[in-house]
């Protein structure tokens, strides 16, 4: 899906990702709907705020599998990469009002990372494991 490179647009990117889980099966109110949604937010804020390019969009893609769903995020900012899983910044003080997002991510999702990229593009991706079923 593609979205405008505005807060309304990270806003609109999560409550379709919640959306489509429920298409999918998966319940709004359980571990995985609520991680997902939270990935969605995070990535689709930073595409919003760092990765934008005025008179381009941002894109949101799930992807689902029997042991994980899969959320990309491509925006127009290929020059601007975050750091790397395992690399990002501790905390800001309790004064900073932004910087937080990518330890939320990478304390909720079970793999994350950055790519495929090309010259005019990054995507910033996650996987969360589904709970296994039983039966």
């Amino acid at each position: 899906m593609q979205l405008s490179s505005t807060r309304r647009g990270a806003r609109l990117a999560r409550l379709l990702a919640v959306q489509q889980l429920d298409d999918w099966g998966i319940p709004r109110d359980g571990r995985t709907a609520s991680t997902v949604a939270a990935v969605v937010a995070e990535f689709a804020a930073n595409a919003a705020t760092h990765g934008h390019t005025p008179g381009r969009d941002f894109a949101v893609r799930l992807t689902l599998t029997p042991e994980s769903v899969r959320i990309e995020v491509t925006d127009t900012r290929p020059d601007r990469l975050p750091p790397a899983p395992g690399r990002v910044p501790e905390p800001p003080g309790p004064a900073e009002e932004s910087g937080r997002g990518l330890l939320l991510v990478e304390a909720l999702a079970d793999r994350w990372g950055t790519g495929p990229r090309n010259p005019y593009t990054k995507t910033l991706w996650a996987e969360v494991d589904r709970p296994p079923r039983h039966g």
